[in-house]
């Protein structure tokens, strides 16, 4: 029996997730700066929707999946003692995660994100829904600390991960000056994020 042949696909993301993916390849080519991702709860999906972007080898540099935090620790150099002492859905892993991205890397800017996507693993202090991203710029002061946590809330384990892929897209936009950052520098920021 022959089959017929499969129609071509574009991608196949969510075209809110290539639209974003495709503003962040073509605002970092312009400016001539190359990126990498430190991934553990969007599993690769901040890494997917960048290479569904015909050119993205133009921008991104390097992706990681660290999922389990024997990878965040051997991968991406987070110190055991951080995990234990903080946990892996903290802003201290996150941040760490960043920073050994970009030294692992020759990228100008890398982004971490980690959290809890469900349907399990919450608690009362980290529900589900809460992710924690971060990015570390090649150049900046390392202890200006640039990270955020949001709060989705339970939107099902695929919502929560196409919110953290679209927002750790959205930090992977270039950014001119430490003003222009987004993040909390030195704090601890908090968002909930209902759209």
């Amino acid at each position: 029996m022959k089959l017929a042949p499969a129609p071509a696909l574009d991608s196949i993301l969510p075209p809110e997730l290539v639209d974003a993916a495709r503003k962040v390849v073509e605002a970092n080519r312009s400016a001539g700066l190359r990126v990498a991702v430190a991934e553990s709860c969007t599993g690769g999906l901040v890494a997917a929707a960048l290479t569904e972007i015909p050119g993205s080898s133009d921008v991104l540099e390097a992706a990681f999946v660290t999922y389990a935090n024997e990878a965040k620790t051997g991968l991406l150099g987070v110190s055991e003692d951080v995990v234990e002492t903080f946990g892996a859905v903290s802003i201290a892993v996150a941040w760490r995660m960043a920073q050994g991205a970009l030294a692992r890397t020759g990228a100008d800017t890398a982004v971490a994100v980690t959290g809890i996507a469900g349907p399990g693993g919450g608690s009362d202090k980290k529900p589900v829904g809460t992710v924690i991203f971060a990015r570390a710029r090649r150049g900046a002061d390392p202890r200006e600390i640039v990270a955020d946590t949001h709060y989705f809330g339970d939107l099902g384990r695929g919502g929560v991960r196409l919110k953290a892929a679209l927002c750790a897209l959205d930090l992977l936009m270039p950014v001119s000056s430490p003003s222009e950052d987004g993040g909390v520098q030195g704090t601890i920021g908090n968002r909930t994020d209902s759209n």
